[in-house]
């Protein structure tokens, strides 16, 4: 399992946000550019943040976006599950929407895989935007 690109830099956004709103909007061309991202790109990402209600826009003078709520009640996990669109597979078989395997009754290392899906949940679950700043 591999963190995209996608959920690195939502979480970059979420953090730079968190650290840079101080109340009001955040221009995405200033987080961009500090992030050194590609505003192209994280113009493609917000959608889906603002749509989960994870952030708020506010377009023209002033505008930009901001957190909904305090960084210590987002979970890394949920930030990072929205823009991967997984829980954190590690394999396709455990995958969200995997049609069932047919040899998952007589598979020796599906319990593995299980377990390492459940420990990255659980990892990503306990820590917070806040445990970030």
């Amino acid at each position: 399992m591999k963190i995209s690109t996608r959920g690195r830099y939502a979480l970059r956004i979420m953090i730079d946000l968190a650290v840079n709103s101080g109340g009001g909007y955040v221009p995405m061309k200033d987080a961009a550019q500090r992030q050194g991202l590609s505003l192209k790109y994280i113009e493609r990402i917000m959608p889906s943040l603002v749509e989960a209600g994870f952030v708020e826009g506010v377009h023209g003078k002033g505008g930009g976006y901001r957190l909904t709520r305090d960084p210590s009640e987002y979970r890394v996990g949920d930030i990072l599950r929205l823009a991967e669109g997984d829980d954190f597979s590690p394999v396709t078989c455990l995958e969200s929407g995997a049609p069932a395997c047919p040899r998952a009754k007589i598979c020796k290392t599906l319990p593995l895989w299980k377990e390492l899906k459940s420990l990255l949940n659980d990892f990503f679950d306990s820590k917070t935007l806040k445990d970030l700043l």
